[in-house]
C-alpha cells in the first residue's frame, strides 16, 4: 500500500539525493549528520510513497532503479529553485556568517587564494573558507555538495555547471641554473631526451603537456614522480632533471632556478565553476564577482 505523496517533504528528497550522488547509505548517513537508520526510514518512507524501490542491491553496493534516476532529477531542481527563493534578498559581506568550501590544488592555494583571502578577512571576517583537496574529483564534489566552489583547470561541459574565466597559462621548463641545458635552445629533441621529475598531482587529471606529447607518440625519460610541484626547487637543485611546471607557478618558486621556454607549452585556462545550486545566491554571487576582481588586480588574465 502506497503512502499519501503529499507527505514527502523536502528534507527527504535532499536524503534520496544524497543517496544516489553518494551511493551509499552511510556515506549520506555522515553528510547529513544522522544515523544511518534514520536514512534507511526515510528512504523507505520514499519507496511507500513512489511505489519503487529505488535502489537495489548490486556487488558490493547499491544501484538506483531507473525510476529513481528521473526522480532524482527532478528533486535536484525542486531543491535548487527552493535555495534560491529561501536565500536573503541582500547580501552585507560585513555581517556574513557562513562557510564557503572551495575544491583547489595547489596551484590555487599558491597563487590564487592568498590574495582572495586577505579580501575576505578585511571585507567580510565571519566568512569561513574551507579548502578541500580536488585532485580530479571537483566535479563530484559540487554535485554531492562537499563544495560550493571549484578553482582550477576543469570545465565541466554538461547542463548544470556555470563557469567563469579567471585566467590562462601555460607551460616552461624549470631546471638547475648549472644544468647542461641552461641558457641553450631547448628543443623538441633536446626535451625528450632529458632526465625528468614529473609532477603527478596525485589523481587521474594529465597536464597538457603530457598528454600533447602521447598524442605525438613521444614520451619523456621519467626519473622522478612527485604528487605535488612543493618543494621541487629543491628537488632539482644539483642534478641533472627537468621539470615542467605552469609558467606562473615557476616564477613564484623560492631560490635560484633556471626557467626556460618548453617545446610544449599548452596553453590552459584556470576557471571559477559552481552549480545551480548557489547561482542565485546573493552571498556566492558577491564572492564569485570578488575572487574574479581579486584575481584580475593581482595576476592579471594571461
Amino acid at each position: 500500500m502506497q503512502t499519501d505523496p503529499h507527505s514527502i517533504d523536502f528534507a527527504a528528497l535532499r536524503t534520496l539525493r544524497l543517496v544516489y550522488e553518494t551511493g551509499s547509505f552511510t556515506a549520506a548517513a555522515q553528510a547529513l549528520e544522522v544515523n544511518q537508520s534514520a536514512v534507511s526510514y526515510t528512504i523507505d518512507k520514499l519507496r511507500r510513497c513512489l511505489g519503487d524501490p529505488l535502489f537495489v542491491r548490486q556487488g558490493g553496493g547499491i544501484a538506483a532503479t531507473d525510476r529513481c534516476a528521473a526522480i532524482v532529477a527532478e528533486a535536484v531542481q525542486m531543491l535548487e529553485r527552493l535555495e534560491a527563493i529561501t536565500a536573503p534578498a541582500e547580501f552585507d559581506p560585513a555581517q556574513a556568517r557562513a562557510t564557503v568550501a572551495i575544491a583547489c590544488n595547489y596551484y590555487e592555494r599558491q597563487l590564487i587564494l592568498p590574495p582572495v583571502i586577505r579580501a575576505l578577512r578585511r571585507d567580510a571576517p565571519g566568512l569561513t573558507m574551507s579548502l578541500i583537496q580536488s585532485s580530479a574529483q571537483g566535479r563530484t564534489q559540487l554535485l554531492r555538495s562537499e563544495a560550493d566552489l571549484l578553482i582550477g583547470p576543469i570545465r565541466p561541459e554538461e547542463d548544470g555547471f556555470y563557469c567563469r574565466n579567471l585566467l590562462g597559462d601555460r607551460y616552461v621548463c624549470v631546471m638547475d641554473p648549472e644544468h647542461p641545458l641552461a641558457g641553450t635552445e631547448l628543443t623538441l629533441a633536446r626535451y625528450t631526451a632529458a632526465r625528468h621529475a614529473v609532477i603527478t598531482y596525485a589523481g587521474s587529471w594529465k597536464s597538457g603537456y603530457l598528454v600533447q606529447l602521447e598524442a605525438a607518440g613521444r614520451k619523456l625519460a621519467e626519473v622522478l614522480t612527485v604528487p605535488s610541484p612543493s618543494g621541487i626547487e629543491a628537488m632539482l637543485a644539483g642534478t641533472d632533471m627537468v621539470a615542467t611546471l605552469p609558467e606562473r607557478l615557476a616564477r613564484n618558486l623560492p631560490g635560484r632556478v633556471h626557467i626556460a621556454p618548453c617545446p610544449v607549452p599548452a596553453p590552459f585556462e584556470i576557471d571559477l565553476v559552481w552549480t545551480a545550486r548557489t547561482h542565485a545566491a546573493p552571498m556566492h554571487v558577491w564572492l564569485r564577482d570578488l575572487i574574479r576582481r581579486t584575481t584580475r588586480a593581482t595576476l592579471g588574465p594571461s
